[in-house]
């Protein structure tokens, strides 16, 4: 699914890991994503976030969806920082899911993300 999405490879993500309910994507922050602040602006964060979140609940080859999603920002970030998102199951009901996902920048938490998943009927 990863390979096949032109947005995050437009905004240079790279697939880390993949696994079962898991993953790591990365990115590093252009100059392109940087708000007002001069720090990244938070939907860069998100988008990397819900990629993570995408590739761990779709990991079971099933079309799944996000049926929503939270995120909390705890920390800025630079132009040239990379980001690290890792995504973790924390439960899959029926075709149901619950992903978290923790976006760092080196050791400093910069986001939680959690992302509801859905997996589609005709997949």
């Amino acid at each position: 699914m990863f390979f096949d999405d032109p947005a995050s490879a437009k905004l240079g993500m790279k697939l880390l890991r993949s696994e079962i309910g898991v993953s790591e994507v990365s990115m590093r922050v252009t100059e392109e994503m940087i708000n007002g602040h001069d720090i990244t602006h938070g939907g860069f964060v998100f988008t990397l976030a819900d990629t993570a979140f995408a590739v761990a609940c779709n990991s079971y080859g099933r079309t799944t969806v996000a049926g929503g999603a939270s995120i909390d920002f705890l920390a800025s970030t630079r132009i040239g920082d990379e980001l690290v998102a890792t995504a973790v199951e924390r439960v899959r009901c029926g075709r149901n899911g619950i992903y978290d996902v923790t976006v760092r920048c080196g050791e400093v938490v910069v986001a939680e993300f959690r992302g509801r998943s859905r997996e589609l009927r005709d997949s």
